[in-house]
């Protein structure tokens, strides 16, 4: 689980920012939203953040993406861009490097694992984890002399020569260790512990404009159990569709398609004799089966995917990846996650996911204020959070416990407004 996530000089956050999953004293719905992930360490299974449009919400989400899939991204060139992006809005700060931090729990151990890099190269990472109040450094990676150096602790991690030797010849300068050592065949203790968690520990951020359909569809065709988990709820949920069935079927390249393919420069020649050979591919149909009731009784009715509403898609899609964070426990970010969904369903989603207990966590942002009016009632006080952007461009966040007084406040979603909290759009007249 996620204890902290820092970020800095990345997108519009130019001060060191930091995003806490740590619980506050309050004990309110402890034994589904909280979990004791070591004596006295008690983290949060969710977090809502609150903020105006570009005011560095979504960016948050952005960094966190960015991260995961830097640790495990493949570099073929030297010459390739790490893709990380600094403040620009500053000219001291556009060329200085970005900086991540993250602290995490894999049973009751914690590890901390630091990076900093610019647009070309990786200054400095390292991992570290604690067996008692002092972290214990695992590896560091250094730029020195126009060279990443890897080093380990001999005490902590056993190397020998030449796995160092083709750690350090795999790990270019533009990618991750991790990314260097999911080349080199050899066990690294700890260190593999953590190298785990990232790989299965994320799935990739839901944006307010994702396509979900095909994502629910391979998994439901996959996982009879996720069948019946998203038909439960969307019943509960009172859609009325009683029935889903996917299926993969093979069609035949259009013509068009197949010289647009043989004419493109950037397709391996294998690739197209491939498709010379079988000029063919594969699609997936997903198809909802409708129970309606009308004059002449109960009758169901079978429409394709096509016919859905968009917020019935993006609806099955969240749950699909919901339950997966479920199922394996893993961190799920959504972006906007109001977008095509009735507000209802929105707190139904959310409650649906706090019922089951469990180390998933759920990161989200809204626009839909009258989420706040659930605080208490549904979500705790420090699962709410603030992105607020100020003139200079430098995107802040914070949370409503940062604030005073908060047990006398009758409704957050009527202080929000009146700008209690900050974090809304100031619109000029």
């Amino acid at each position: 689980m996620i204890q902290e996530f820092k970020i800095k000089n990345f997108l519009s956050f130019r001060d060191e920012t930091t995003l806490n999953f740590e619980a506050t004293k309050d004990d309110t719905f402890e034994e589904y939203q909280v979990v004791e992930v070591a004596p006295g360490i008690r983290l949060l299974r969710f977090s809502l953040v609150y903020g105006a449009n570009a005011s560095g919400k979504s960016n948050l989400l952005v960094a966190l993406n960015y991260l995961h899939k830097f640790w495990f991204e493949r570099k073929e060139d030297m010459d390739l861009a790490t893709n990380a992006i600094p403040f620009l809005l500053d000219t001291e700060t556009s060329e200085l490097p970005s900086e991540f931090e993250i602290k995490f729990y894999i049973g009751s151990t914690k590890f901390w694992y630091m990076l900093s890099l610019d647009k070309k190269k990786v200054i400095s990472e390292k991992l570290y984890y604690y067996k008692s109040v002092q972290p214990t450094m695992l590896f560091s990676r250094e730029w020195e002399q126009e060279q990443s150096v890897i080093k380990f602790n001999p005490t902590a991690v056993k190397v020998s020569n030449t796995v160092l030797e083709e750690l350090m010849l795999k790990c270019l300068p533009n990618m991750s260790f991790f990314a260097a050592r999911n080349q080199v065949n050899c066990s690294l203790p700890l260190i593999d512990n953590a190298w785990d968690w990232m790989k299965k520990g994320f799935l990739p951020t839901i944006e307010s404009k994702t396509q979900m359909s095909e994502y629910a569809g391979n998994k439901i065709l996959d996982d009879n159990e996720l069948k019946q988990y998203i038909l439960s709820f969307i019943k509960q949920a009172d859609f009325n569709i009683t029935g889903i069935t996917a299926k993969r079927k093979s069609v035949s390249m259009p013509i068009f398609l197949r010289s647009a393919i043989m004419e493109n420069n950037q397709i391996s020649e294998s690739t197209k004799e491939k498709i010379v050979a079988d000029p063919v591919y594969t699609i997936l149909e997903t198809d909802f089966e409708h129970t309606v009731r009308n004059k002449r009784g109960i009758e169901k009715y079978t429409l394709p995917n096509l016919l859905q509403s968009e917020g019935t898609r993006r609806t099955i899609g969240i749950e699909a990846a919901i339950y997966e964070a479920l199922k394996n426990e893993k961190v799920l970010s959504i972006d906007e996650i109001e977008s095509s969904l009735h507000p209802d369903l929105v707190e139904f989603i959310i409650e649906q996911f706090l019922k089951t207990k469990n180390r998933s966590q759920l990161l989200i942002t809204s626009h839909y204020d009258p989420l706040l009016n659930t605080v208490d009632d549904l979500i705790r006080k420090d699962s709410i959070w603030f992105t607020e952007k100020g003139e200079d461009g430098n995107s802040k966040l914070y949370s409503l416990v940062e604030f005073k007084g908060l047990n006398k406040i009758s409704s957050f979603q009527r202080s929000y407004r009146n700008g209690a909290f900050g974090a809304l759009l100031n619109i000029k007249g």
